[in-house]
């Protein structure tokens, strides 16, 4: 007689009622899993989906170029260059300065270019609020398109340079090719000292092609007419700079998932077969034909393997929102497709029944009759030679006869050990990272180096303007009990020669050697004309220390040369001494001073006295805390503990079925006198025996992917880290991270061991 589908649907219904441990251990894994990767997918997609989608709407331009004027005429540069696929301009580009006294935009100059319309064949600006520019005056700004800055529209404002604007639109651009525009007319009026022009190339996929066409355009010009450009890769990679550096941790912790969920679903279906032998016979003397019994085991898997999967789905859509909208606060929307979740709910199902189908294709392969006569444990005795073997060690017997159980089924003990390895390994590339992002942050804060950073009162900011000048301010601050250094610094807008973004200039003076900045190459400010620069800022313009550079303040210019590279990811943000500032706008005073304190001092107390001495100064204690720190931490940690978890669990699967397996050997133990706590200890040593090697095989693999981790984090944000951050491994820190395994291991056994020591004879004797 032949069983028909409906009677293997039944058999499979059966055995998922009779093996519920089994089957919710196998559902835990696949919902923690698929929980972790619908994250890691999720903040793939943000991050690089919607600049794509945004860049190909707006028909972005693949490189922004400035022209001299008085080097290339305006009809030379509207023909289209070879190599290009569609041009726009050329537009009059100008800068204006915003005076200090404007309360609405941030004082510093502003690029503005004259546009006739809001569209074109490149760079078409989103307009999103008000209108474009229709005469003289009017102007539109570049800025996010949220509510929040709609205050700005009918602001009315005068520029240093007398001319009076007033804003009438609100606008972004995907190229970043300017800060404000105004009519061609406007712009011709402000006597605009580059001439721009936007471009599509035909090839623009890398940085090679984008330098090779940009090169191709300016071949066929004068020589010095490009003052400079900007890639759209530069700005892609800017937009996606932070949420970028958490891929390659969030990358391993989703293949260290991925990989584990594989083992332990491996671990349980096959201990199912072999735990089912009886129920394999019994199917085939039924007349379940070969095909029919794996069919039965592939629906025991896929049953709860499906349920894990649309349940970890369905919480990773809630959790993966929140979850990367702290991450992205700011630099990315959080955009999560529908094919993320389709991918995973159809991926994790799939995953599991292809790892169970190599160990149900041992159920096709036995006879009814060997299937049937299966009774005590395959193997039993190669467990028992290695107990005699260790019967001789001078330890106790519940121990030592536990050490010799994983001998007894050496298969499933591999898979429990690899399942142990990578949670330990999880473990040590967790603890690593955490210790590297902790020094990291600490030198970001730069704790210990500042303490109390006292701001002065700015009547633009609604804020009183403090009764001291600079001199006084000074004095103020270094006779008050406390202070060991006072570091005075300037925070203004400046432009580089041939760029239409402004960066942050950043001017020091006093005790500016003490701020505790971290140089990764060169060195510190030591005199006028020296700047230095964070390696995200060499590496987005492709300078090097010791190039020179020339910085633009309205009509005012200096030169200046990189003598050193910090460690800072800003991209846009120079650092300089205070001459330089004195070159570029004089008598400009500070806008803050950073304190170091003694040992000791109560910053609350310093910052009090400060405030009594002179309400126009505003102290803030400096945070010591770095909020990407946390967030790497924080994802670590909960990664960890979700893959940690999985692994207890294969261990959790593996006690169970050595309980059932030897439930015999364990009433002839109680039998002869040993007592269930004797048993726990012998079922919890069979695993901590595997967890301590897991731990000790683990190490290495966390330490590997610690060292390919983080200096693609490091690479992905544009930070370049410290020797001393990325070899954090000390002796006594491996020492400890080898009980990462055995802490698993008798976590994911203690329970089970417990179950099995409450066992009666009479229980087992009734089994039997």
């Amino acid at each position: 007689m032949r069983a028909g589908a409906g009677a293997v649907w039944r058999a499979s219904r059966a055995a998922v009622r009779r093996r519920r441990v089994q089957t919710f251990v196998l559902g835990v894994v696949v919902f923690c899993s698929t929980v972790a990767i619908v994250v890691a997918l999720g903040l793939l997609e943000s991050v690089s989906a919607p600049f794509e989608r945004v860049f190909e709407e707006q028909r972005g331009a693949h490189v922004v170029a400035a022209y001299d004027p008085g080097q290339v005429a305006r009809e030379r540069l509207a023909r289209r260059p070879p190599g290009v696929e569609a041009a726009a301009g050329p537009f009059a580009q100008a800068v204006v300065t915003i005076p200090d006294t404007f309360e609405h935009l941030p004082p510093g100059p502003l690029t503005v270019v004259g546009r006739a319309s809001p569209g074109g064949p490149v760079d078409r600006v989103n307009l999103w609020a008000g209108r474009w520019p229709a005469g003289p005056g009017e102007i539109v700004l570049d800025r996010p398109a949220d509510g929040f800055f709609s205050y700005l529209l009918g602001v009315s404002f005068v520029v240093r340079e007398g001319q009076p604007f007033t804003v009438v639109g609100l606008a972004t651009s995907v190229s970043r090719s300017s800060e404000a525009w105004v009519t061609p007319g406007q712009a011709a009026a402000l006597r605009p000292s580059a001439t721009q022009m936007l471009y599509r190339l035909a090839a623009a996929a890398t940085d090679e092609q984008v330098r090779a066409g940009t090169a191709a355009i300016a071949a066929d010009l004068p020589a010095g007419a490009l003052l400079g450009s900007q890639s759209y890769l530069v700005v892609k990679r800017d937009a996606g700079r932070t949420a970028a550096a958490f891929l390659p941790f969030l990358t391993a912790f989703g293949v260290l998932g991925l990989v584990v969920a594989v083992l332990i679903v491996v671990n349980v279906v096959s201990g199912a077969v072999v735990a089912g032998l009886r129920h394999i016979g019994l199917l085939k003397a039924l007349g379940f034909t070969p095909n029919q019994v794996v069919a039965v085991y592939l629906a025991m898997v896929a049953v709860p393997a499906v349920a894990g999967a649309a349940l970890g789905t369905a919480v990773g859509a809630v959790a993966a929102r929140p979850l990367l909208d702290d991450v992205g606060a700011g630099v990315f929307t959080v955009s999560v497709s529908p094919w993320v979740y389709a991918a995973t709910l159809a991926g994790m199902p799939s995953v599991a029944v292809l790892a169970a189908l190599a160990p149900a294709l041992r159920a096709h392969r036995l006879t009814a009759a060997r299937a049937l006569s299966a009774g005590a444990p395959p193997g039993r005795g190669r467990g028992l030679r290695a107990q005699r073997l260790l019967a001789g060690v001078p330890l106790p017997r519940p121990v030592s006869l536990g050490l010799g159980l994983p001998f007894g089924r050496p298969g499933r003990a591999a898979l429990t050990l690899a399942a142990v390895v990578l949670g330990s390994a999880t473990v040590t590339l967790a603890a690593g990272l955490s210790m590297t992002m902790v020094a990291y942050g600490e030198a970001a804060q730069r704790v210990g180096h500042v303490h109390t950073v006292i701001h002065v009162g700015q009547a633009r900011n609604q804020q009183t303007p403090p009764t001291r000048g600079d001199a006084g301010i000074m004095r103020l601050l270094r006779e008050l009990p406390g202070t060991v250094y006072v570091t005075a610094d300037a925070w203004i807008t400046v432009h580089l020669a041939g760029h239409p973004q402004p960066i942050q200039g950043r001017f020091l003076r006093d005790d500016s050697a003490t701020l505790g900045e971290t140089v990764v190459e060169g060195r510190w400010l030591r005199g006028p004309g020296e700047i230095v620069a964070p390696s995200a800022f060499l590496a987005k313009r492709r300078l090097a220390v010791g190039d020179r550079l020339t910085l633009s303040v309205g009509g005012w210019r200096a030169e200046a040369t990189i003598v050193g590279a910090t460690m800072d990811g800003a991209a846009d943000l120079i650092q300089a001494d205070w001459h330089t500032l004195d070159a570029l706008s004089p008598s400009r005073p500070p806008t803050q001073y950073e304190v170091r304190l003694a040992p000791g001092t109560d910053v609350a107390a310093y910052n009090a006295a400060v405030k009594a001495a002179d309400p126009g100064l505003y102290p803030v204690a400096k945070s010591t805390t770095d909020q990407t720190t946390v967030a790497v931490v924080g994802f670590a940690s909960l990664l960890t503990v979700l893959l940690g978890t999985v692994s207890a669990l294969g261990v959790f699967n593996t006690v169970v079925l050595d309980a059932r397996e030897r439930r015999r050997d364990l009433g002839v133990l109680k039998s002869i006198g040993m007592t269930p706590r004797q048993v726990t200890a012998m079922m919890v040593t069979s695993m901590a025996a595997i967890g301590a090697a897991g731990g000790l095989l683990g190490i290495p693999v966390g330490v590997l992917a610690h060292r390919l981790v983080v200096p693609a984090m490091a690479d992905a944000a544009g930070v370049a880290l410290p020797a001393f951050m990325v070899e954090v491994w000390r002796a006594p820190l491996l020492a400890l991270l080898t009980l990462a395994g055995v802490v698993i291991a008798v976590l994911g056994a203690f329970v089970p061991a417990r179950s099995a020591a409450r066992l009666t004879i009479a229980t087992v004797l009734h089994h039997e």
